[in-house]
């Protein structure tokens, strides 16, 4: 019986041989990734159904929205068109990758940027506004590891405790760490996936400072008077939409349109203060602005003079407004006629 169904098996596969070669060859075309992504113009996010005050969407006359780079990870097919379309870019994965990273952990790494852009956005819109808020429930997690680290720490970890010890400011760690020597261990309670976990790290000597190789960010609770909720997707990453998540947050706090019936797009991250610091990829984010009928592009100061050229080599009739906080967003905005 086995015979028979092993000749059955050879017959058809060497009547079937071409075929089969061709079926594997597209499949390991299209599924099989390869270290690449590319990078492409992109398009905007419309903010207005995306930020909730009191449960109640943002109206206006025209939109707040966030502008964003098209990524493909990199099979064949879009490696061939990243080389051939002008206005696209193949980029090898370690040239956005720390030295020990892999392309998972740095997406890991972008999704936390991403609710801290979003905790910055509340404070510095509060802030603006002028109302009151309570930062509560703070949680450090895991942003980047050292390639000479040791330790079984992971990105995305939340530091409990260190050493039994409760803490709340990442200068803590940094203290337990200089009171041991060398070669000494750092013991981490975290939460992982869910669960509660123990981690280790090892200090160690680089430039006579005593370092354990990582650094974290802080997620925290905010609580006013105000029920603020920020939906995002889970294919959106990274801090870049903080100005507009601030900018879209002060205008309903203070019952204002400053659209004047126009479509907003803009770039920028924040923090807490209002600051508004660089991004990456706005070429790609001025032509998926055009491309989506902007009226007005808010882009950081650090990213102005690229953005020019863009607008100016494209020939686009893009309004680009060079900003480094939200005040200074808030006060264009403002001066605009409807």
């Amino acid at each position: 019986m086995f015979s028979k169904i092993y000749d059955n098996i050879k017959k058809f596969i060497k009547e079937n041989f071409a075929f089969l070669i061709i079926c594997i060859a597209i499949l390991l075309i299209y599924f099989v990734k390869l270290p690449y992504q590319v990078e492409m113009p992109g398009g905007i996010i419309p903010l207005d159904n995306r930020v909730l005050i009191d449960g109640k969407e943002t109206d206006t006359k025209g939109s707040f929205n966030m502008a964003y780079v098209s990524v493909a990870q990199g099979n064949i097919p879009y490696i061939v068109l990243g080389l051939l379309m002008p206005d696209w870019d193949v980029v090898a994965n370690k040239d956005i990758t720390y030295e020990n990273e892999t392309i998972e952990e740095s997406n890991k790494r972008d999704k936390l940027n991403l609710e801290q852009s979003k905790n910055n956005a509340t404070v510095a819109a509060l802030k603006a506004a002028e109302i009151p808020y309570e930062i509560s429930n703070k949680k450090n997690q895991i942003l980047y590891i050292a390639s000479q680290a040791k330790t079984t720490l992971e990105i995305g970890d939340a530091i409990l405790s260190v050493d039994g010890n409760s803490f709340e400011e990442i200068e803590d760690i940094k203290r337990i760490v200089q009171q041991k020597e060398v070669g000494e261990s750092v013991l981490f309670e975290i939460e992982r996936d869910g669960k509660t976990k123990e981690a280790v790290a090892t200090i160690y000597d680089e430039k006579d400072e005593k370092l354990i190789g990582i650094s974290t960010l802080t997620l925290f609770d905010i609580i006013c008077d105000v029920d603020i909720k920020i939906d995002t997707k889970k294919s959106e990453s990274g801090p870049s939409g903080g100005l507009m998540m601030s900018l879209i947050l002060y205008n309903a706090l203070t019952n204002q349109d400053l659209t004047h019936g126009k479509t907003i797009v803009g770039t920028g991250t924040i923090d807490k203060d209002g600051k508004v610091g660089a991004i990456g990829g706005v070429k790609y984010k001025i032509m998926g602005a055009y491309k989506n009928k902007a009226d007005i592009f808010l882009v950081p100061e650090d990213n102005y003079a690229e953005a020019m050229e863009v607008n100016e080599e494209k020939g686009y009739n893009l309004t680009i407004v060079s900003v480094s906080t939200l005040k200074d967003a808030v006060l264009f905005l403002e001066g605009l006629d409807e």
